[in-house]
């Protein structure tokens, strides 16, 4: 966190951090407010943004209104910030996510509201669920024997019929139902240890 320790003594008057203009060498009373609030969002603006869409499912709007409220946090605790800190981005983004669970409090502490775009606001799947889905599913397959993992690999990933499985591989049908049978049972429990309910 980049707040100051109440017990901290004074810091000198020139601020040697990387965003020394936040504080600057001048007295608080004479730092113009309009270039803080400028140099805030110059600097911290989009990396906070990009932060806080992701907090807020994709919500721009939502989003927008949480970075505000964040830089308004921050220009009231001018005076409280360490200027000596490598960055601001820190104590932004913890303040940008208590501002995000104040939210979420807040409306989920009141009915819910009925209009005529409640579908507006759902998430849209962004792919990250089936992505880790994928990585599990292959984790899982690694951890099967060699003979598992080539009779799945043939009738479910190359589409194979029993037969044609049998073909390739120059073993019985008989065999390749067998495998087939034991590599899923195999399969589900390599799934289930880590948590996948196929």
């Amino acid at each position: 966190m980049a707040h100051r320790s109440p017990t901290a003594a004074p810091a000198a008057n020139v601020a040697t951090g990387p965003w020394s203009w936040f504080r600057g060498s001048r007295p608080p009373d004479t730092v113009d407010d309009q270039v803080i609030v400028t140099e805030l969002y110059r600097v911290y603006g989009r990396p906070l943004l990009s932060f806080v869409l992701r907090l807020t499912g994709g919500d721009r709007h939502w989003a927008e209104d949480v970075v505000q409220e964040t830089m308004i946090r921050a220009w009231r605790s001018a005076g409280q910030l360490d200027s000596g800190a490598a960055s601001l981005l820190p104590w932004l983004a913890t303040v940008a996510r208590r501002i995000v669970i104040d939210d979420q409090r807040r409306k989920n502490a009141r009915p819910q509201e009925a209009g005529e775009g409640p579908l507006e606001n759902l998430r849209a799947p962004d792919g990250m669920e089936d992505l880790l889905r994928s990585v599990v599913v292959s984790e899982a397959l690694l951890s099967l024997s060699p003979a598992h993992r080539e009779i799945l690999n043939e009738t479910f990933f190359r589409d194979r019929t029993v037969n044609e499985a049998a073909r390739h591989l120059g073993i019985p049908v008989g065999t390749v139902k067998s495998r087939v049978y034991y590599a899923l049972r195999a399969l589900r429990v390599a799934l289930e240890e880590r948590g996948v309910t196929p």
